[in-house]
């Protein structure tokens, strides 16, 4: 197909699924899904990615070749890579330095990715949202039309106050319910709705009370009301880790109540010298497998339905 005098280069790129794998230290590639042949459970696996020593993979996901990734740096930049794009290699790759590939400025690193189906979909593009937030607890919620139009230097998600970062960021559908959790081991959940949609650039607004300057955000995530399959998995500094449902699948009664944003939130776990404080919060099915990677390089995966519910 020709558009003016331009060749639109998605009609002739393959539509496939590919492993798109992230390493600490900023290498990307992108692999065939059909180089990852499904094994019974308690195989040996394979080798993934082929690493510096002090290098690990830190982000690995699966995405089309038609698709866009939005990738959001610790400074609040914004860039667009397209998937197909990404420099193709076998399960064994290193892959290519990602600061190659768009201009992340030399004291800037990634801290999170977004995969993005289409910008074309009008309907998709004006029902989702992007919700980012910062170690400060600060959030900030944009529609995903103020993302559509790709800038080669990329663009301004949210404006970072100093001495604070940019933590994570997540697409949602906007009837999502948001859980942000601090290093003290105290947890918020709030619906989406509090927070409005402002342009990107913006400050925020606050989503979770630090108590200190020792205190910082963990991690957040954001799961539709009506998924009652996701359960929310804490884990702290020392390797201890619980999962937990968001509402009772007995009595519907909550685990974790539904307060408004910028509040102390509940305590999610027991921050002892034992435990450690709280370093990762996510949201889990019984049916995926966990990646859990220490200071000193060690990884280790397991299912997480192993993890006991409380």
């Amino acid at each position: 197909m020709y558009i003016g005098d331009e060749i639109n280069m998605l009609d002739l790129i393959e539509d496939e699924d590919v492993v798109v794998t992230i390493s600490h230290l900023g290498y990307i590639k992108r692999t065939s899904a059909a180089e990852y042949r499904q094994q019974r459970r308690g195989g040996r696996g394979a080798k993934g990615s082929s690493t510096r020593q002090e290098d690990y993979i830190e982000h690995l996901f699966v995405a089309s070749t038609h698709h866009t990734l939005l990738i959001f740096t610790e400074m609040g930049r914004c860039f667009w890579l397209k998937v197909y794009e990404i420099p193709e290699g076998d399960k064994t790759s290193k892959g290519r330095a990602l600061q190659n590939m768009i201009q992340i400025p030399p004291d800037d690193k990634v801290r999170a990715i977004i995969d993005v189906k289409s910008f074309d979909d009008e309907e998709y593009v004006n029902s989702h949202y992007i919700v980012l937030c910062t170690k400060q607890g600060i959030i900030n919620k944009s529609r995903l039309k103020d993302f559509s139009r790709p800038r080669q230097n990329g663009i301004n998600a949210i404006t970072i106050k100093e001495g604070d970062q940019l933590l994570e960021a997540k697409l949602t559908d906007g009837n999502c319910e948001i859980m942000m959790a601090v290093k003290s081991g105290r947890a918020i959940r709030f619906p989406e709705q509090k927070v409005r949609p402002t342009g990107r650039g913006g400050i925020g607004v606050n989503g979770i009370d630090v108590d200190d300057a020792t205190d910082e955000v963990v991690g957040m995530i954001c799961v539709n009301k009506e998924d009652k399959s996701k359960t929310v998995l804490v884990v702290s500094a020392n390797g201890y880790g619980k999962r937990t449902f968001l509402d009772d699948p007995g009595t519907g009664e909550a685990n974790y109540r539904i307060t408004n944003r910028g509040g102390k939130g509940v305590k999610t776990i027991s921050v002892t010298a034992k435990t450690g404080s709280l370093v990762g919060l996510l949201a889990v099915t019984e049916a995926e497998d966990l990646m859990i990677t220490c200071v000193s390089g060690i990884t280790i995966r397991m299912v997480s339905c192993s993890l006991s519910v409380y």
